[in-house]
């Protein structure tokens, strides 16, 4: 009897950080996985030019394994959500992971205040989001200062590149979260001020089928805080997902 390799589980990272962020998750997760750099980012070539998401999602999916249980978190959430509307083959199931989703007006005002911080002032950017990330958790002080080299460590043009992305790309994938056809699951923070409860709410309610966790006491990197939380989830997630299938 010829064994069956099982679907891999492929982690897309958000803005700024790298697949290494991946770690915990893939540890905890104890199934075959890979973590991949978005374009810009950790060994891939910096962007020197803007961007948009159809581009960044094409990028990604031509470094995907043929399909996989795709997971994207911030940034990455936006990429796989794009992959999953138009490329639903490669998708066996989707998690969003502190994800954004239809901005209002004022949280699109917030996070272009976000985007010009960075192009005028990037050391203070990279503060600013250590603090909306980490303060008030009980992470490691190395394991931040780790996050903080991987952030200050960025070509500063090539993350506004992306970051422009990850501000505008809600509204371009929002209209279209309505034809996500593939098992969905959408995980966020209880305390994550940039990628609310509510915006997981949304997620679910226009994406139809999907599901929803919001986990207590964490903030945005949530893949750090409760990696094995996070790992379970996902775990249940797939099991239950191919349970339906069979």
């Amino acid at each position: 009897m010829s064994h069956v390799p099982e679907t891999p589980v492929a982690l897309l990272h958000g803005v700024g950080l790298d697949a290494g962020m991946w770690q915990p998750v893939r540890d905890a997760l104890k199934r075959d996985s890979v973590a991949l750099d978005l374009p810009g980012h950790g060994q891939q070539p910096a962007l020197t030019a803007p961007t948009s998401l159809a581009e960044l999602a094409e990028d990604v999916l031509a470094r995907l394994p043929q399909q996989s249980h795709l997971v994207g978190f911030s940034l990455g959430a936006l990429i796989a959500q794009y992959i999953a509307r138009f490329h639903p083959d490669r998708v066996a199931t989707l998690t969003c992971v502190n994800s954004v989703c239809r901005r209002t007006e004022e949280e699109s005002r917030a996070v272009m205040a976000r985007l010009a911080s960075a192009e005028d002032d990037f050391p203070a950017t990279v503060e600013a989001s250590i603090d909306r990330w980490y303060t008030g958790t009980s992470v490691p002080e190395s394991v931040v200062e780790a996050t903080r080299r991987t952030l200050a460590g960025n070509d500063i043009g090539s993350f506004v590149h992306a970051y422009r992305v990850f501000a505008t790309g809600d509204a371009i994938i929002g209209p279209e979260l309505g034809s996500i056809s593939v098992p969905t699951l959408a995980v966020t923070g209880e305390l994550d001020p940039g990628s609310t409860p509510d915006m997981t709410h949304r997620l679910t309610e226009a994406i139809p089928g999907a599901k929803s966790l919001v986990v207590p006491g964490a903030r945005h990197m949530l893949p750090v805080q409760d990696a094995d939380v996070l790992a379970g989830a996902i775990n249940d997630f797939i099991q239950e997902s191919e349970g339906e299938r069979t």
